[in-house]
């Protein structure tokens, strides 16, 4: 008699198991994105099953494939199931003191900002004492990612690819903001990367200028901007490096306090 050995057969829970790893292993590089080999060495699963899974997860939204460089990087569910957990995480309770802080030391109204899919949504904001505010942006407002500082932060904090993806998208709804053009909002993106923090000082509201940063997950993602508006004669390039400086002491408060949250 004959005795074949034969592979023991995958359960559901091992099989929710290793989509998971899959997930896990792309999203910690999810800049840069990982082949098929690289998802197969990181899971330590064989090629054909780690190829079945990332079909699998890319029939369901959860990654998606770029067509030129066949990298695999998290997909747009993944994002709108952040989105519905966040509510969880209290986004707004967590960010509310930084944000005090900011327009207690500034008197400049502050703002905060979430990204949502090719939009960016006004999740909080916070005047400071100044007489004269710049209330660009009220609570619930949504536009096109890239528009204000809150939006330039993070569509700076993209990978290139992606971010010229967003553009794309976003091409026939920029004009409405003062004009906005893909070609000036190419190179607003650019000149922000060059500064090392958003400036938007070009549109939405003339005489108005802010400033801002994101907030970036674990995962190094880009999940949250604050910025920082006033009125253009207070907005000198000195004061925009100062505001800048307290954001960004604020920032790695918050990414700390996030992490740990995720992570008690």
């Amino acid at each position: 008699m004959t005795n074949t050995r034969r592979e023991k057969p995958v359960t559901g829970t091992q099989s929710i198991e290793r989509a998971a790893s899959v997930m896990r292993v792309i999203a910690a590089r999810n800049t840069t994105g990982l082949r098929l080999v690289d998802v197969s060495h990181h899971t330590k699963l064989e090629r054909p099953t780690a190829h079945r899974i990332l079909k699998c997860l890319m029939t369901e939204g959860m990654i998606r494939q770029d067509t030129e460089t066949r990298r695999y990087f998290l997909g747009h569910l993944i994002f709108e199931l952040g989105l519905a957990a966040s509510s969880n995480f209290n986004l707004r309770d967590i960010c509310q003191p930084s944000l005090v802080r900011l327009a207690e030391k500034t008197g400049d109204t502050v703002f905060l900002t979430i990204r949502s899919g090719y939009d960016t949504v006004c999740i909080d904001r916070r005047e400071g004492s100044f007489p004269i505010r710049t209330l660009t942006l009220d609570v619930g407002t949504r536009r096109p990612l890239g528009v204000g500082a809150g939006g330039l932060a993070l569509l700076m904090s993209l990978p290139d690819q992606t971010a010229e993806e967003v553009i794309s998208a976003n091409a026939l709804r920029l004009a409405t903001y003062n004009k906005l053009t893909v070609r000036s909002l190419v190179q607003m993106v650019k000149r922000c990367k060059e500064l090392g923090y958003a400036l938007n000082d070009a549109h939405i509201t003339p005489g108005a200028t802010s400033v801002g940063l994101p907030i970036r997950s674990r995962f190094d993602q880009p999940i949250l901007a604050i910025s920082i508006g006033a009125i253009s004669s207070r907005m000198s390039e000195k004061r925009q490096e100062e505001l800048v400086s307290l954001i960004r002491d604020e920032v790695a408060h918050l990414e700390a306090t996030l992490e740990s949250t995720a992570h008690p």
